[in-house]
């Protein structure tokens, strides 16, 4: 199995937590948190997948598709066009209200489609490649995307936990 495969089976995994995560559950439980300072399933949700959209697009040389393929339309957040949510605070988590999964879901199906087929252009050359020389030290290709899946699968296990809270009438 090369790299690029690798990090394929790993994109597809979280795609799968996101759907987990988020089908079947009603805009409340999407929006639940456990207290005012915590996240709710939909604001991870955007969140991994804003990270996922910005930073393969990042070292891919592309337009995020949040704005390339009009989802900050979509969506309608009271946020700049680029805001991924790092370093939000709990009245901008609270600011995020979608009425389905499905947009959120259709958003991260198409970051994962794309980063896909960003991956099945890559070489076992292209990993070492320096793509973020503001760290020390400078950040590779390989680094930048274990670091996505890192953050998306945390992200999603979130999610995950607190669709179960929900599930259970728990919050």
């Amino acid at each position: 199995m090369k790299s690029a495969d690798l990090l394929a089976d790993a994109f597809g995994r979280i795609q799968e937590a996101v759907h987990e995560a988020v089908e079947g559950i009603a805009p409340e439980g999407l929006h639940a948190r456990q207290d005012e300072g915590a996240n709710s399933i939909a604001w991870l949700i955007w969140h991994l997948t804003r990270i996922q959209d910005d930073h393969v697009a990042g070292v891919a040389g592309t337009e995020q598709l949040w704005t390339a393929d009009g989802w900050a339309d979509r969506f309608g957040l009271p946020f700049a066009p680029y805001d991924t949510g790092y370093g939000h605070r709990p009245k901008d988590v609270a600011a995020l209200r979608v009425e389905s999964g499905e947009l959120l879901t259709g958003y991260h199906d198409a970051v994962c489609e794309r980063t896909l087929g960003y991956l099945s252009t890559l070489r076992e050359a292209d990993f070492p490649r320096v793509v973020d020389t503001s760290w020390d030290p400078p950040v590779t290709l390989a680094v930048r995307l274990v670091s996505v899946v890192s953050d998306d699968l945390q992200h999603a296990g979130q999610a995950a936990f607190l669709r179960g809270c929900v599930e259970r009438g728990a919050l």
